[in-house]
């Protein structure tokens, strides 16, 4: 009866400590934000101070954060729906017709970094006229989109019994109805987290909007950055710009996280 009992308190204290490993940079970040400059770089740190929002009405009042705002959701919107239109058939070609090798470019394209394409972008959209435009910064996000959608629904698509759209096919349907009335709104778990987990990617994408743009498509990552001098650092600034950044990729996972919980880990098991 001990040894259960040691057992439980172990994995609780283990998930403890990694729950509060995970939790604490974003409760420091938060604790930070409407901190004082002062009190932020104050040794040893203050725990008991005097709150203000002085940073996030900077944020919010002197930098262009709507228009990194906009910026940032219509880029992640057109980038992920146009990564759905065209991920989807081809998660589900892979996972029917066993196209393996497509399933290993895939991987590889999401496990490669994103810096070595940067390079081939910047010299692609230089040539074409298209740098600080919206066209280069959709293609470059649908880079990061497309590979985790097709690899988290061919395996979803995977786990959908083979005779559900047989049995549609053998009463009339072709294969694009079955696909479109069984096949995707069975799917609507893994759906939501793809488009969950790539949007949360491209919405926290710093790179290609700080090669590729300049002053026009710039998106929010960047308003971190002016936060950041040759001389100092605005930490109070760096903080708040960084949750007001953080938040609605908060709120989107709590909103979806039964989905997504269920997307993962019904995409795990065949059948």
């Amino acid at each position: 009866m001990k040894k259960p009992l040691l057992s439980k308190i172990a994995f609780a204290i283990v998930v403890l400590g990694i729950t509060a490993a995970m939790i604490f940079p974003f409760l420091w970040m938060l604790m930070s934000s409407v901190k004082t400059q002062i009190d932020i770089i104050s040794w040893p740190p203050k725990f008991i101070f005097t709150p203000t929002l002085a940073n996030y009405i900077k944020v919010f009042g002197e930098q262009n954060f709507l228009k990194y705002f906009i910026n940032s959701t219509v880029i992640g919107v057109v980038a992920i729906g146009a990564s759905l239109l065209l991920g989807l058939p081809a998660a589900y070609a892979i996972a029917r017709f066993k196209l393996r090798t497509f399933s290993v470019i895939i991987l590889l394209a999401r496990i490669m970094p994103g810096i070595s394409f940067l390079m081939p972008w910047y010299i692609i959209f230089s040539r074409l006229n298209l740098m600080d435009s919206y066209v280069a910064l959709i293609l470059s996000h649908m880079l990061i989109a497309l590979p985790v959608i097709v690899w988290i629904m061919s395996s979803y698509f995977d786990s959908i019994p083979l005779e559900m759209e047989e049995s549609a096919m053998l009463d009339g349907a072709s294969r694009q109805q079955a696909f479109l009335a069984i096949i995707l709104p069975l799917s609507s778990p893994g759906i939501v987290t793809a488009t969950t987990l790539s949007f949360i990617f491209s919405w926290n994408n710093f790179m290609f909007s700080q090669v590729l743009s300049m002053e026009k498509t710039r998106t929010l990552p960047i308003a971190i950055y002016n936060f950041v001098s040759y001389a100092e650092v605005d930490w109070g600034g760096v903080m708040a710009a960084a949750v007001a950044i953080t938040m609605p990729a908060i709120i989107l996972t709590m909103i979806f996280q039964k989905y997504v919980v269920r997307g993962l880990t019904m995409g795990a098991v065949k059948g």
